[in-house]
């Protein structure tokens, strides 16, 4: 009876069936699974290249010659309008004044990230605050310079606001080298301070609320989340908000551009090579301080990144 048994047994537990393998797909359902994602890819590459990649060539390309931007002649120059550019200390003058947007925009960053730090707790009013911060970004750059340059013009607003508390100056805010860039990079703190709050605002809601309870258990208060949580959470949105500000600030154009035009000592590299390409009717020149300044501010990203590597933060 035990060997019966044994033997049902046996022919009940035999080799598991294999699973079937499904067969391969046709060659041409291959090549079309293949081929589709660099279709949808088409339309915004094409743009990228137009729009983007062309006109960069073509102003390399530019840089080479001595084209006015009008006439249908160019002639090769070579080198001449980089030796000009690396020689003439005017040209590169005009960098002092991109000073004064890198420290605004240490500034703009300590402030937003203060304002992100407090405001990502539960606090009355924060919704409120978080739309009063990002407005300045949603107005336009243009609208932002005429609205200024009434701001600091002598007897406006700033000067009636002033005379409130009775303070009474004749200092024109915009008629000297110093305080004109001073005024101009505080206008920009106030433009752009929305965008890198928000940028810190969701990094800092993206760490899991874990983290903070386990830190207040052990006895963390909010300098110490700040310091030890918040700051190696943020790391990778604080380097790329860092990158963006020291590029933004060596090709500041549109605020010095509305409110002064370059006068009183405002002219940043950009305001300058416009100028160059449009009032002087020198392309071939402006195409190479553009190309200049392109390798510049890819140099400094460079140097950033090398100094602040990408590192994956895992807080949990």
């Amino acid at each position: 009876m035990t060997d019966t048994t044994e033997k049902a047994a046996s022919g009940t537990t035999g080799p598991a069936p294999r699973p079937t393998v499904p067969a391969p797909a046709p060659r041409g359902t291959r090549v079309w699974r293949g081929l589709t994602p660099w279709l949808f890819l088409l339309a915004p590459l094409a743009l990228l290249v137009t729009f983007t990649y062309a006109p960069i060539a073509n102003m390399v390309a530019y840089s080479f010659t001595d084209w006015d931007g009008v006439s249908p002649e160019l002639h090769y120059t070579g080198a001449e309008n980089y030796a000009e550019i690396f020689t003439r200390e005017d040209l590169f003058e005009v960098f002092f004044v991109s000073g004064y947007y890198l420290v605004a925009s240490a500034v703009q960053i300590a402030a937003a990230l203060y304002f992100a730090t407090v405001l990502s707790f539960n606090i009355r009013f924060r919704n409120f605050f978080k739309g009063v911060l990002f407005f300045p970004s949603l107005i336009n750059g243009v609208a932002i310079g005429f609205v200024f340059l009434y701001f600091f013009q002598d007897g406006g607003t700033l000067d009636s606001v002033l005379s409130l508390f009775g303070v009474h100056t004749d200092h024109a805010w915009l008629g000297t080298p110093m305080s004109a860039n001073t005024s101009l990079a505080g206008v920009s703190v106030w433009r752009y301070l929305g965008m890198n709050f928000v940028l810190f605002l969701g990094a800092i809601q993206s760490i899991p609320g874990e983290v903070y309870e386990a830190a207040e258990l052990d006895g963390a208060n909010r300098w110490h989340q700040f310091r030890h949580i918040i700051v190696p959470g943020i790391k990778p949105v604080l380097t790329l908000t860092v990158i963006l500000s020291v590029s933004g600030s060596l090709s500041a154009f549109e605020i010095p551009y509305i409110m002064t035009g370059g006068a009183t000592g405002t002219e940043t590299f950009v305001i300058q090579t416009v100028k160059l390409a449009f009032q002087f009717n020198k392309t071939g020149l402006a195409s190479a301080a553009a190309v200049v300044l392109l390798l510049i501010i890819l140099a400094v990203t460079w140097i950033q990144r090398r100094i602040v590597p990408d590192e994956r933060v895992d807080l949990v």
